[in-house]
């Protein structure tokens, strides 16, 4: 996967990329995404959001990658996302790293 050149990730702050039927996108946690994970999925509390991601589904991860996605910038609805060519296996790595830049006592917080 070729990252977009023109701009760094930025790492620390959540960014990461993943290629979308062939173009590249960057995702990145913004509290605007996280708040809009939070209400699709952990209705309305952080703690019952942590507690459904220990074992997403296929629709959860769909939701989680359009948020980041537009955290990143995209501007792709949810459903063109659900009939793109996505790697599975690398949409769900890209996820992890966007969330791994959250710690709560040191500890990631997924």
């Amino acid at each position: 996967m070729k990252l977009d050149k023109r701009k760094t990730l930025n790492q620390i702050r959540g960014e990461t990329a993943i290629c979308v039927d062939g173009q590249n996108h960057n995702l990145c946690l913004t509290l605007g995404a996280l708040a809009e994970i939070e209400d699709a999925l952990g209705g309305g509390s952080f703690e019952k959001l942590q507690e459904r991601l220990k074992s997403p589904s296929i629709s959860d991860v769909l939701i989680i990658l359009h948020a980041l996605l537009r955290g990143g910038g995209s501007a792709i609805t949810l459903e063109l996302l659900k009939a793109s060519d996505v790697d599975v296996h690398k949409a769900t790595k890209a996820i992890a790293k966007a969330f791994g830049s959250i710690e709560v006592n040191d500890d990631p917080v997924f």
